[in-house]
């Protein structure tokens, strides 16, 4: 079961993706031992595609990469994270669907 088309970040990647660049995206805060989590990943890894180059997809493991999860006060994962021009834009918990996460896209791109 491998996350290899969404791009993973650590902490030094993250901090350059939502702060410095700003970029309109989400992060997926999972762990490979979550079964939902591998239920909500393939939604992500099928929308992406439409979202090229406008909104990007990027996967945080929690067991590697602990303070990034923390600094969030996430409790449980999946977590899908929303940021835009460095702010946090809220998220979506637990097992979502492909319209919860693209309603959420359209909302953040809005704004």
């Amino acid at each position: 079961m491998g996350y290899m088309s969404l791009e993973q970040l650590n902490e030094n990647s993250f901090e350059e993706v939502i702060y410095d660049n700003g970029e309109p995206c989400l992060v997926i805060f999972s762990r490979k031992t979550c079964h939902v989590c591998q239920g909500v990943v393939p939604i992500l890894e099928e929308i992406q595609p439409k979202y090229e180059g406008k909104f990007g997809f990027y996967y945080v493991d929690v067991e590697e990469h602990k303070t990034l999860f923390q600094r969030f006060s996430l409790k449980g994962v999946p977590q899908i994270l929303f940021f835009k021009d460095g702010e946090y834009q809220g998220k979506l918990a637990g097992a979502v669907d492909d319209e919860k996460v693209i309603d959420k896209i359209a909302e953040v791109l809005e704004s």
